[in-house]
C-alpha cells in the first residue's frame, strides 16, 4: 500500500494559496516523486475549498472532517491519472463530491424518502430559489434532510441535471426531482423565517 502524509486538521485556519499554472504543475510532479513537503503546499492550497465542499454534504462537522481527510487519501493515491488537460482544481472537486456521496451511501440505510408527489406542495408566495444568494443557500443547508441536501448539491451547486443525478445516486429522475421540490420549499420557507426575523429585530 502506498504511504501518504498525513496532516492535521485545520481546515480554516490559513489563507487560500495563490499559485501558477506552472508553479502547480511542478508541485503535483514533485508529489508523484513523493516529496513530502510538496503534499503539504498541495493540502495548504486547496484544503478550505474542499472542506467547504464536504460541510455541504455532511450533516456533522466532524463527518466533514472525515471525509476530507479519506479525500486527500484518494487525490494522493490517484494524483498520476491527472492528465493536466482542464483545471487540476476541477478534477479535485470531482474527487471530494464522489467521496461525500460514498460515505452518504455507506453510513445511510435508507438515502432518500419514499417518491411522492411533492411537487404539489406548493408555496403561498411568490419567491424562487434564485433570489437567495449562494451564501445564503449554504447557511441554510444544514436544515434540510441529508435526501434533500445531496440532490440540491448536485442540482443547484454542481450543476448536474436530475438525468446524472438519477445515475449517481442510484434513483429515479422522478425522485430527484422530488427532493428538490421538497428542498426548495423548505428553504423557501426557512428564508422567509429568516427575512421576518431580521426585519423584526434589525
Amino acid at each position: 500500500m502506498t504511504q501518504h502524509a498525513t496532516f492535521s486538521l485545520s481546515p480554516t485556519s490559513e489563507p487560500h494559496i495563490v499559485m501558477s499554472s506552472t508553479h502547480e504543475r511542478a508541485l503535483i510532479e514533485a508529489c508523484l516523486k513523493g516529496d513530502q513537503r510538496a503534499h503539504k503546499q498541495l493540502y495548504d492550497k486547496y484544503v478550505r475549498t474542499m472542506f467547504g465542499i464536504c460541510l455541504r454534504y455532511c450533516s456533522h462537522y466532524d463527518e466533514a472532517k472525515d471525509v476530507l481527510q479519506e479525500g486527500f487519501i484518494k487525490v494522493f493515491t490517484k494524483l498520476s491519472q491527472f492528465s493536466h488537460n482542464g483545471s487540476f482544481e476541477g478534477w479535485l472537486k470531482r474527487i471530494f463530491v464522489n467521496t461525500a456521496l460514498e460515505h452518504y451511501r455507506n453510513t445511510k440505510k435508507q438515502m432518500f424518502e419514499s417518491d411522492i408527489d411533492a411537487a404539489d406542495e406548493k408555496p403561498h408566495y411568490d419567491y424562487t430559489l434564485e433570489k437567495l444568494s449562494q451564501k445564503e443557500i449554504l447557511q441554510m443547508m444544514n436544515k434540510l434532510a441529508p435526501g434533500y441536501r445531496t440532490v440540491l448539491n448536485l442540482y443547484i451547486i454542481e450543476g448536474y441535471s436530475h438525468a446524472e443525478i438519477a445515475e449517481m445516486l442510484g434513483i429515479s429522475e422522478n425522485t430527484s426531482k422530488s427532493q428538490l421540490s421538497r428542498a426548495r420549499i423548505i428553504l423557501q420557507n426557512e428564508w422567509i423565517k429568516m427575512k421576518t426575523y431580521l426585519n423584526e429585530n434589525g
